[in-house]
């Protein structure tokens, strides 16, 4: 494990262990606060993300912003927002389970060096690789699982919810419930 946010950075922008990293632009290491109580975890980046070399900065990110904001959270501020593969799939297709496995050891260290309270994984393939393999998300999003002293949330991921914009209001009620558990188990709240 590498004890250093810089370098583990540094390390991972060079990783070749899948083919993954043959058509990248950008490895898409993660953003936010290196010491937040609240991590969220997405699949993989898209277009934009490759792009830019930063998580969520599409459509869905922009969608995800307006949410984080409702309940006071912010990638500048309070959060970090990080990937199961951190290079896009071809196509945006889901990530395989050989490429989670080679770049699930970043995820893993990123991890253990912010230490977060609470992870809230965004959509089904993050949910299935962090929380549980059968996880169903259309029924289990919002609640909370507890693993090794983290508690754990699925939600619907944004990608999803700007195709089928009906669960955008069950998905922000997992917004509502996360900010309640960050009031209830961590140090501070995080209004200005």
């Amino acid at each position: 494990m590498i004890d250093n946010f810089a370098e583990l950075e540094i390390q991972c922008k060079q990783c070749q262990k899948c083919g993954l990293c043959e058509t990248r632009t950008n490895v898409v290491f993660g953003v936010g606060v290196p010491d937040a109580e609240v991590m969220f975890i997405g699949e993989g980046p898209g277009q934009n993300e490759d792009e830019q070399g930063e998580p969520f900065v599409g459509r869905g990110g922009k969608l995800l912003d307006k949410m984080l904001e409702a309940v006071d959270l912010d990638r500048k501020k309070n959060i970090y927002i990080a990937n199961i593969v951190k290079c896009r799939p071809p196509k945006n297709r889901d990530p395989l389970p050989e490429e989670q496995t080679a770049c699930v050891d970043w995820l893993r260290n990123q991890f253990a060096l912010i230490r977060p309270k609470i992870i809230v994984c965004l959509g089904r393939i993050a949910a299935a690789k962090i929380i549980k393999p059968d996880i169903k998300i259309t029924k289990e999003h919002g609640i909370f699982f507890e693993k090794g002293n983290v508690l754990m949330m699925a939600t619907l991921h944004p990608a999803a919810l700007l195709r089928n914009p009906n669960n955008k209001p069950a998905a922000f009620e997992d917004y509502l419930k996360l900010q309640e558990k960050i009031k209830e188990i961590c140090d501070h709240t995080y209004e200005d």
